[in-house]
């Protein structure tokens, strides 16, 4: 019988205490990292642990489930950025329906009290919890005065011309084939990871080896070809490739793939984890009337790759 308690996924006793940051973190932006290090800076202060409270599966995904992917860092990667800054622990909260039914005042004295013992809380100036987005803020700061907690709110995250950092910016900004943007709002490129499956081997027959790794739960960027690196997911990125995003209409594909090529690289990559980084649009994805033209475009691409690389930071 499955477990409808809506604490059921809450932290174990060793992981109560400390500085809180909360959010939802997808994309783990500047602004969310703003949030993140201001708890950190805290809980140093306070000689406690900084921990980061967060929630998977996405609230939209439970509220709109039919609209497309939209993740910048599905749960995966969001966790791994968040520990790269350094906080001691991630929790995850599962966020089910019955989570979802827990008022404002629920939510502070059930999950950030009972659970957790937050000492401290820290979240952005946007933050809002607890059943139809009941509570913001000020509330959290009012409700858990009493208790001797406090709440440090973190204002927006500017660039020097006065933008604000989102993650709907970051997606738009992908969805135009804007990587410069997009890495301006994350802080660095923006990657997808997952496990390398097997493909028709087309790539193989051409000569051009190359991986694949579905989609899944991530945004769909512009449609097309990029100049990438590459690595297994926890080590640098440093193989230089380019990657196609899309259907692949010209071998009639039926599933959105990345699938990328990695220049002299010849090993059996297949079941490892790898990410790829995108770094530069090349050009939208088209369909090609033969193989022959296909083989010859990608030649193409590989070539206008290299001489991006060549004059950027990454080819030096």
């Amino acid at each position: 019988m499955p477990n409808s308690d809506p604490l059921a996924s809450k932290p174990p006793p060793a992981l109560k205490g400390g500085v809180f940051a909360l959010g939802n973190f997808d994309g783990v932006h500047l602004g969310h990292q703003a949030v993140v290090k201001a708890a950190i800076e805290k809980a140093r202060g306070m000689g406690i642990p900084a921990r980061v409270l967060t929630f998977e599966p996405h609230p939209r995904s439970l509220f709109k489930p039919h609209i497309p992917p939209f993740r910048l860092t599905p749960g995966p990667a969001k966790i791994r950025f968040l520990r790269a800054l350094g906080v001691d622990d991630v929790i995850v909260r599962t966020f089910t329906p019955e989570f979802s039914k827990l008022t404002a005042t629920e939510f502070v004295e059930q999950v950030l009290l009972a659970d957790c013992g937050a000492q401290h809380i820290v979240a952005g100036f946007d933050f809002v919890f607890g059943h139809a987005r009941g509570g913001h803020i000020s509330k959290l700061r009012e409700w858990l005065a009493p208790h001797g907690v406090g709440v440090t709110e973190v204002t927006p995250f500017r660039d020097t011309q006065g933008e604000v950092m989102s993650s709907s910016r970051t997606r738009e900004a992908l969805q135009q084939g804007d990587l410069k943007t997009a890495e301006h709002f994350l802080g660095r490129s923006w990657s997808i990871a997952g496990v390398i499956e097997h493909g028709a081997k087309r790539g193989h027959d051409m000569s051009v080896p190359t991986a694949n790794i579905a989609l899944g739960e991530y945004l769909r960027p512009k449609f097309g070809v990029y100049v990438v690196l590459a690595g297994r997911v926890g080590e640098p990125k440093a193989r230089q490739g380019v990657a196609n995003i899309g259907m692949r209409p010209t071998v009639g594909g039926d599933q959105e793939m990345l699938e990328f090529h990695l220049f002299d690289f010849y090993e059996d990559i297949y079941g490892q984890e790898w990410e790829v980084e995108l770094l530069h649009f090349l050009r939208p994805e088209q369909r090609f009337p033969n193989m022959d033209a296909l083989r010859e475009q990608i030649n193409q691409d590989m070539e206008a790759a290299k001489a991006w690389l060549a004059f950027s930071s990454y080819g030096r």
